[in-house]
C-alpha cells in the first residue's frame, strides 16, 4: 500500500459552479482529470479527501472500511449547519450497521419496486390534477416549481407517510432551512426541533388512532422510540419531496434548452404507450445522471487505512464523494458532459449513491419522474421560459441542487 505523505490542500469546497449550471463545478472536474483523490479544505479550515472518479466513488461507498457515522470525529460536512443536522439525532443514513440495517429494514418493504408500482394510479392522479389546475388558469403562465414540481412529490410522500398535506408549508419551510449550506447552526437546530416535535406529535396521535401509513406503522412498533420515529419520518419527508421536485424542474429546463432531446423524450413516451418502457426508462436514468441534484458530495470517514486511486486514505480521514463529477466521468460515460436520452448504460450512475446506503426511495423517484415529465410535455405544448435563461436562480446554496423558480408559459 502506498504510504506517501498527504498532498497539500488543492481547493476549498464547496467550489463555485461554472458557466453551465447543469455541470459540476469546474474544480471538481479538473480534480477528476488528475485521477488521484484531492486534498481539500472545508468551511472550518479542516481538510478531507475529495473523490471524483466514478470507479473510486463506487469503491468508497461500498467499502465497509469507510463509515457513514456522522458522529465520528473528522466526518466531513460542507457547513456548520449541515454538521448540526447530521449529528443531532441523526437519521439512519448517517449510521453504520447494525443500527443502519435495523432501521432501514423497517422501511424496505414500502419502497420495493413492486410496492411502489401500486402507487402509479395515485401519482398519475395527482399529476393530472396539478396540470388541470395549471391549464385552467388564465394567462397560461406558471412557476413550474411552486405550481407543479414541488407539490407533486410533496402530496405523494404525505400520502405514503400519513402526513396531512395541509401542513406542507410548515415542513417545506423547515426543509428549506435544514438544507441551506449557509444557514447558521442555531437556525438549523430550531427547524429540526420544530419538525421533530411535529412528527413526534403525529406519531403519538397515530398510536391512539392507528392507520396503515408508514408513520402509523412505525408508531405501533414496540422497538422504536419517539426520536427514532421522528428521524425516520424527517428523512423520508424531506428527501421524498426535495430531490424529486428539483430533478423535475431541472429536467424540464434541460428539455427546453435542448429540443432534440425533448424530441427523444416524446419518442420514448410513444414507445411507452405502445408497451415498450425501455426508452423512457433510459431517458429518466440519463436525466438523473446528467443532473445529480445531490451535487456537493456524500460524506464518509475511513476507519482503517485504505488505498483509493493509488493514494492512501488514513484511518480518521474524511472523504467527500462528488457524485456529479463521477457521473460525468468519461471512463464510465463517454462524452459524459452531453445529455443523451438514448445513452446506453446510463443506469450505472451514482445519483442515488451506491452500496448499502444507496437511496431507499429511488423506485418512487423514478416512478414520479416517469409520470411527471411526459405529462408536462403532453399537457403543456409550446412550453417556454418567460425570462432569459441567465436570470434563472439556481439553488447553489442548498444541499439539494435545483431551481428556486421556473417561470414558464405555453
Amino acid at each position: 500500500m502506498t504510504t506517501a505523505a498527504r498532498p497539500p490542500v488543492s481547493l476549498d469546497v464547496p467550489a463555485p459552479r461554472g458557466v453551465c449550471p447543469f455541470a459540476p463545478p469546474p474544480a471538481y472536474e479538473q480534480a477528476r482529470a488528475d485521477e488521484a483523490p484531492a486534498r481539500v479544505r472545508l468551511w472550518d479550515g479542516s481538510a478531507c479527501w475529495m473523490v471524483t472518479r466514478h470507479a473510486d466513488i463506487r469503491t468508497v461507498l461500498r467499502d465497509r472500511r469507510f463509515s457513514a457515522d456522522a458522529t465520528r470525529p473528522g466526518f466531513p460536512f460542507l457547513s456548520a449547519g449541515l454538521r448540526a443536522l447530521g449529528t443531532e439525532r441523526p437519521t439512519f443514513i448517517r449510521m453504520d450497521d447494525p443500527d443502519h440495517a435495523r432501521l432501514r429494514r423497517m422501511l424496505t418493504a414500502d419502497f420495493m419496486i413492486r410496492k411502489v408500482a401500486e402507487l402509479r394510479p395515485a401519482v398519475r392522479e395527482v399529476t393530472e390534477d396539478l396540470l388541470a389546475r395549471l391549464t385552467a388558469r388564465p394567462g397560461r403562465t406558471a412557476d413550474l416549481v411552486a405550481d407543479f414540481a414541488l407539490p407533486l412529490p410533496s402530496v405523494v410522500i404525505c400520502l405514503i407517510l400519513g402526513v396531512p398535506y395541509d401542513d406542507h408549508a410548515f415542513f417545506q419551510r423547515c426543509s428549506s432551512v435544514m438544507l441551506r449550506t449557509d444557514a447558521p447552526p442555531g437556525e438549523v437546530a430550531a427547524a429540526q426541533n420544530e419538525l421533530r416535535a411535529y412528527l413526534v406529535g403525529l406519531a403519538r396521535a397515530k398510536r391512539s388512532v392507528p392507520d396503515d401509513s408508514i408513520i402509523g406503522r412505525l408508531a405501533a412498533h414496540s422497538g422504536l422510540d419517539d426520536d427514532e420515529i421522528a428521524s425516520m419520518g424527517r428523512l423520508l419527508l424531506v428527501a421524498g419531496h426535495e430531490t424529486t421536485a428539483n430533478m423535475t424542474s431541472l429536467s424540464v429546463l434541460a428539455l427546453l434548452r435542448e429540443p432534440e432531446q425533448a424530441a427523444l423524450m416524446r419518442r420514448a413516451m410513444r414507445s411507452d404507450e405502445a408497451g415498450d418502457s425501455g426508452p423512457l426508462d433510459t431517458a429518466v436514468e440519463e436525466l438523473l445522471r446528467h443532473m445529480t441534484v445531490v451535487h456537493n458530495g456524500l460524506g464518509r470517514i475511513a476507519v482503517e487505512d485504505v488505498e483509493i486511486g493509488g493514494t492512501t486514505i488514513r484511518a480518521g480521514d474524511g472523504v467527500l464523494c462528488m457524485l456529479g463529477a463521477g457521473n460525468r466521468d468519461e471512463d464510465a460515460f463517454p462524452d459524459g458532459d452531453r445529455l443523451d436520452l438514448a445513452r446506453p448504460g446510463a443506469r450505472r450512475h451514482v445519483a442515488f449513491g451506491f452500496g448499502v446506503h444507496q437511496c431507499l426511495g429511488q423506485p418512487l423517484a423514478r416512478l414520479e419522474l416517469r409520470i411527471a415529465l411526459p405529462a408536462v410535455l403532453d399537457r403543456l405544448p409550446g412550453l417556454r421560459l418567460t425570462v432569459p435563461f441567465e436570470q434563472l436562480r439556481f439553488r447553489s446554496e442548498m444541499a439539494v441542487y435545483g431551481l428556486h423558480e421556473l417561470p414558464v408559459a405555453w
